[in-house]
C-alpha cells in the first residue's frame, strides 16, 4: 500500500495540485521524449515534434517507446485512430516492463469494417500474467478527431480514462488475494500500429483490405508525469499528486455510466471462461 497520507484528490482539482507538486503534465516533444523503435521509416515525427504518425502496410507496422521508464505516474496520449475500413489493424498505447514476468497496462484499439465501431480493449498484466480484459465501445467516432486516453497508476489502483472520463479501475488486492500488483517494475510508454488480421476483427472473420494501406494512426500530446527513478522504495514515497488520486463520487458515477452503457466484455463476469468462479481480484471489496 502507499506510504504517506491516504486521501482522495477530486478530479476537478488535480491540474492545480500537479502544478503545485512541480510535475505539471504539459505535453512534451516527441523528438525529446520517444524513440521510434521499429517500422523502417513508417513512424514519422512531424510538426517540429508535436505530432507522430505510425503506419501499417502489408510488409510492416511501426512503433515507438518513451526514453524514460516510470514506476507510478499519470500518462496521457491524444490519438486519432485509423479511419475508414481498418479491419485487422490494431493501434496501441500502453505501459510495459521487460522480461517474461513483465508488468503491463494496455489500451488497444481494434479496427473494424467501415461504418462499424472500434473496440477499445484494455488489459492488465502482473508478473507476466494477463487475461484481465475489459472491452468498450466509445460514445464518439475515435477516427474523426484526437481524443485523450490516459492511464493513472499508483500503489492502490490503476485507472483508465477517455477524455477525462474513467472507464476502468483495477485495484491492488494483493494483500487479500495474493494476486501480484504492479509495484516493483518500472515501465516505459509504448505505442504501435500492427497487423492483427488473424484475430482482431470479429475473431479474424473480417480480413484486412490491404488495398487501403497504408493504415495511419496519429499521436500527439504525450504527457508523462511519474517517478523516473529505478529505486522502487523511492518511488513508493513519491509526492506526485497521482500517488494519492482516487475517484470521487462524481467520477465513480461516470465510471458506472460508462460500464453500464459502453462495456461490451468484462472478464470478471465471463462464466464460460471461469466456470469455477471469477478470478480473486474481481472481488468487489
Amino acid at each position: 500500500m502507499a506510504s504517506g497520507p491516504s486521501r482522495t484528490v477530486p478530479c476537478s482539482v488535480l491540474p492545480l495540485l500537479l502544478l503545485l507538486a512541480g510535475v505539471a503534465r504539459a505535453a512534451g516533444n516527441f523528438y525529446q521524449d520517444v524513440d521510434i523503435t521499429w517500422g523502417d521509416g513508417r513512424g514519422k515525427i512531424l510538426g517540429g515534434g508535436d505530432l507522430l504518425t505510425l503506419s501499417l502496410d502489408r510488409a510492416s507496422g511501426s512503433g515507438f517507446q518513451s526514453k524514460n521508464q516510470y514506476l507510478y505516474g499519470r500518462f496521457d496520449m491524444q490519438i486519432k485512430l485509423v479511419p475508414g475500413d481498418s479491419a485487422g489493424t490494431v493501434a496501441t498505447f500502453y505501459l510495459s516492463s521487460q522480461g517474461s514476468a513483465h508488468d503491463e497496462i494496455d489500451f488497444e484499439f481494434l479496427g473494424n469494417a467501415s461504418g462499424q465501431p472500434y473496440t477499445v480493449h484494455t488489459n492488465v498484466y502482473s508478473q507476466g500474467k494477463g487475461g484481465r480484459e475489459q472491452q468498450f465501445r466509445m460514445w464518439f467516432d475515435p477516427t474523426a478527431d484526437f481524443h485523450t486516453y490516459s492511464v493513472l497508476w499508483n500503489p492502490t489502483h490503476i485507472l483508465f480514462y477517455v477524455d477525462g472520463t474513467p472507464i476502468r479501475e483495477h485495484r491492488n488486492r494483493e494483500a487479500a488475494t495474493g494476486v501480484p500488483y504492479l509495484r516493483s517494475q518500472a515501465m516505459r510508454v509504448y505505442a504501435s500500429v500492427w497487423d492483427a488480421e488473424e484475430w482482431a476483427t470479429q475473431g479474424g472473420r473480417v480480413r484486412t483490405d490491404w488495398s487501403r494501406a497504408p493504415f495511419v494512426a496519429s499521436y500527439k500530446g504525450l504527457a508523462a508525469s511519474g517517478c523516473a527513478s529505478q529505486d522502487a522504495a523511492a518511488c513508493a514515497n513519491s509526492n506526485g499528486a497521482w500517488m494519492y488520486q482516487e475517484l470521487d463520487a462524481t467520477a465513480l458515477d461516470r465510471l458506472q455510466w460508462v460500464q453500464k452503457n459502453y462495456m461490451i466484455y468484462n472478464y470478471c463476469t465471463d462464466t464460460w471462461r471461469f466456470k469455477d468462479g471469477a478470478p480473486p481480484e474481481c472481488a468487489s471489496k
